[in-house]
C-alpha cells in the first residue's frame, strides 16, 4: 500500500519548497495531496538573494493546483505532513483548521517536514512544540523560541518525528530525511 503525504500550503508558497517535495514524493510512489484554504490554483513565488538587498526578493513563479481545502482534510488518512515555506505560512496559520491538522501528525508521531517559514505554522501549536528543537529560516527564530522550542542554527535538523530545514537549498537533505522517516 502506498504512503500518503499531505502538503499544507497556500498562495505565495516558495515554489521550490512545494514543487521539490511534491515531485520527489511522487517519484517515490507516494500519493500526495496539496491542501490549502480553498481548492484553487495556488500562485507560488520565487525567493532569491540579490546584491542590492539585505533580505530576499520575491518574484511570481509557477501555479500549482491545491487538491482539497483544509476543512475537508481527514488527517488520519495520511502517513506524513510537509509544510513548505514562503509567505503562505504567515496566513495559513490563521485558518481555523490548521492547528488541528498539524497537531494530529505530532500526536500520532507521524513524520512532519517543516522548512523555512513553516515555523510560523508550528507556532500556533505551542503546547506541542514546547521543549522540541528545530531549525527554520533564521528570521523565524523568534517564532521557534516564542512557543517554547529551541532554535537549532543548522541548515537541517531532525528530532524525533520532525525534519526541519532553513531554506530551499536544504531540500535534498530535507527530503532524504523525511522519506527515511516515512519509510
Amino acid at each position: 500500500m502506498s504512503k500518503k503525504v499531505l502538503i499544507l500550503s497556500g498562495d505565495a508558497v516558495e515554489a521550490l519548497e512545494i514543487y521539490y517535495p511534491y515531485y520527489r514524493c511522487l517519484e517515490e510512489g507516494f500519493e500526495v495531496t496539496i491542501a490549502s484554504p480553498t481548492v484553487k490554483k495556488l500562485q507560488t513565488v520565487c525567493h532569491d538573494f540579490t546584491g542590492e538587498m539585505e533580505t530576499y526578493v520575491e518574484k511570481p513563479a509557477y501555479g500549482i493546483d491545491a487538491h482539497v481545502s483544509f476543512g475537508d482534510v481527514e488527517p488520519s488518512e495520511y502517513d506524513g505532513l510537509i509544510i513548505p515555506g514562503g509567505r503562505a505560512p504567515e496566513y495559513i496559520r490563521l485558518n481555523e483548521h490548521v492547528p488541528g491538522l498539524v497537531r494530529h501528525f505530532f500526536n500520532e508521531n507521524k513524520p512532519v517536514g517543516a522548512i523555512c517559514h513553516a515555523a510560523q505554522v508550528l507556532s500556533v501549536i505551542p503546547d506541542v512544540m514546547k521543549g522540541r528543537e528545530y531549525t527554520a529560516y533564521p528570521a523565524c527564530e523568534p517564532d521557534v523560541t516564542a512557543c517554547g522550542a529551541t532554535y537549532i542554527n543548522e541548515q537541517l535538523h531532525t528530532s524525533r518525528n520532525l525534519v526541519s530545514g532553513q531554506a530551499w537549498p536544504d531540500l535534498p537533505g530535507f527530503m532524504r530525511e523525511f522519506i527515511g522517516l516515512l519509510r
